[in-house]
C-alpha cells in the first residue's frame, strides 16, 4: 500500500516510492529505495522536500497516515474549488490566434538563441531587439492565450533552454494579465521572463544538457546561473528592476529552501513569487534528456500541493486559473467514454471548457471530432462531462493533432 507521509515521520527502514519533488531536487541516484541510515533522511529535510510517498509492503508504515489515492482526492477535492471563479474571456478563436503564435514563438526563440550566443562573448543584450518580442507576445495572450500557451507546450530537447525561456515569459505575462497588473508591470515581468535563464549561457554544455543525475559539483554550477544572469544583465543600462529581481529570485522558495540567496515569504517580491510557479511548471511539464515530461493538468495538482511550503497558496491558485484547471491541449475522459482536447476554457467555470472529442474507449476507434461546451446541455452543443484527465501516451493518442476545430 502506498502513503503520504510528512518527511518528518521519516524512519531508517521505510520504503521510499516517490520523493514528489522534481527531478532536479532530490539527492539521490534513484528515486525508490529504502532509507538505510539517518544521513539519508537529513539530506531529504535539507533538500526542501517535504511530503514523500512510501510502500508499506516493503517497509515500515505510519498507520494513520492517508494512503495515497486519499491524498490525491483531497487535493482534487481542492482543486475543484479552485474552477468556480470567473476568468478572463478570450477574443479570438484558437485557431485565428494559432497562426500568429507561430510566427511570434519562431521570433522569440531566436532572439533568446542570440542572447545567449552574445552572453557567452561578454556582449550586451540590445533591449531594442526585446521590447518588440515582449508587445508581440503580450498581444497574442490579449487575444487568445490557449494560442501560444499551448504551442509554448510542445518543446525539443536540443531547444529547450531557448524555448523555456519563451514559455516562462507567455506564462508570465498571461499571469500578470489574468491578475489585472498594469501594462509597464506587465511588460517589464516578460522581459524577466524572456532573460531569466540567461545565466545558463555560461554553464557549460557537458553540464546543462548531462543526460543523467549531476553530481553535487556540477549541480553547484548550475545553482550560480540566477546569480550569473544578474550580473550580466546588469551590465544593461536600461534593463529595469523587475527583470532583474526574476533572473536573480527564480529559484527562491517561501520556506527558504531556495537559492542563491535563501529568501524567505517575506524576503521575496510578488513577481519573483509568480516567476518561481511558471519557471517550475514550465520545466515539470517539458521533456528533458533525463526525464519525461507530465501533463499539464498533474503538474498543475503537483504546484499546489508544494504550495504548502514552497510558493504562495494564493499565487498558485490564480495561476490555476489564469492556465485553466484543464489548460487547453490537456486530454480529457467524458462521462460518455469519448476522449476529447480542450480548445477553450469556460468563463465562467474552468470544469466546463470546450472539448473537441475524437475517440472512443468503449470501442478504442477514432469518432469524427465534434466541438463540445461542456457548460451547455444535452442538445445545446454540450451533454457531457469531464471524469478526470489523460496521459496522451496510456492511449497512445496524439490530442494536438486535434487542437483546432476545423
Amino acid at each position: 500500500m502506498l502513503k503520504k507521509i510528512d518527511s518528518s515521520q521519516l524512519r531508517v527502514g521505510m520504503a521510499i516510492h516517490d520523493l514528489d519533488c522534481g527531478w532536479m531536487d532530490h539527492p539521490f541516484v534513484r528515486a525508490r529505495f529504502i532509507l538505510s541510515s539517518e544521513d539519508e533522511i537529513r539530506k531529504i529535510t535539507r533538500a526542501g522536500i517535504r511530503n514523500v510517498v512510501i510502500d508499506c509492503a516493503k517497509g515500515l508504515d505510519v498507520w494513520e497516515a492517508p494512503t495515497l489515492a486519499e491524498s490525491q482526492a483531497k487535493t482534487e477535492a481542492e482543486v475543484t474549488a479552485i474552477a468556480g471563479k470567473p476568468v478572463k474571456p478570450v477574443r479570438s478563436t484558437l485557431g485565428e490566434e494559432m497562426q500568429r503564435a507561430v510566427g511570434i514563438r519562431r521570433q522569440a526563440v531566436n532572439l533568446v538563441r542570440t542572447v545567449m550566443q552574445d552572453a557567452r562573448l561578454g556582449k550586451a543584450v540590445e533591449m531594442d531587439n526585446v521590447a518588440p518580442v515582449v508587445h508581440n507576445i503580450t498581444e497574442s495572450i490579449l487575444r487568445n492565450s490557449g494560442a501560444l500557451l499551448s504551442l509554448m507546450r510542445i518543446k525539443t530537447k536540443d531547444d529547450y533552454t531557448f524555448l523555456h525561456s519563451v514559455s516562462v515569459c507567455t506564462l508570465l505575462v498571461a499571469f500578470c494579465r489574468s491578475r489585472g497588473m498594469d501594462e509597464e508591470t506587465v511588460y517589464q515581468a516578460g522581459v524577466g521572463g524572456l532573460l531569466h535563464d540567461t545565466g545558463k549561457a555560461l554553464v557549460p554544455d557537458a553540464i546543462l544538457n548531462k543526460p543523467g543525475r549531476l553530481t553535487d559539483e556540477e549541480f553547484a554550477v548550475i545553482k550560480r546561473h540566477p546569480r550569473d544572469g544578474y550580473d550580466f544583465l546588469r551590465q544593461t543600462p536600461e534593463i529595469g528592476a523587475i527583470p532583474l529581481d526574476i533572473t536573480l529570485h527564480h529559484h527562491e522558495r517561501r520556506d527558504g529552501s531556495g537559492y542563491p540567496e535563501m529568501q524567505n515569504a517575506a524576503e521575496m517580491s510578488e513577481l519573483a513569487q509568480m516567476a518561481a510557479i511558471v519557471d517550475v511548471y514550465d520545466a515539470i511539464t517539458s521533456d528533458r534528456c533525463y526525464h519525461k515530461g507530465m501533463p499539464a493538468a498533474d503538474a498543475l495538482r503537483k504546484i499546489y500541493e508544494w504550495s504548502k511550503f514552497h510558493f504562495d497558496p494564493g499565487l498558485t491558485q490564480e495561476f490555476m486559473r489564469c492556465v485553466g484547471i484543464y489548460p487547453v491541449g490537456t486530454l480529457v475522459m467524458l462521462e460518455s467514454g469519448r476522449l476529447g482536447v480542450v480548445v477553450e476554457p469556460n468563463e465562467s467555470n474552468l470544469l466546463t471548457p470546450k472539448v473537441n472529442v475524437f475517440f472512443n474507449t468503449k470501442s478504442q476507434t477514432y469518432i469524427r471530432p465534434e466541438l463540445l461546451d461542456l457548460s451547455r446541455g444535452f442538445g445545446f452543443g454540450g451533454g457531457d462531462k469531464i471524469v478526470r484527465h489523460e496521459a496522451p501516451d496510456k492511449w497512445r493518442v496524439d490530442p494536438d493533432k486535434f487542437l483546432l476545430v476545423s
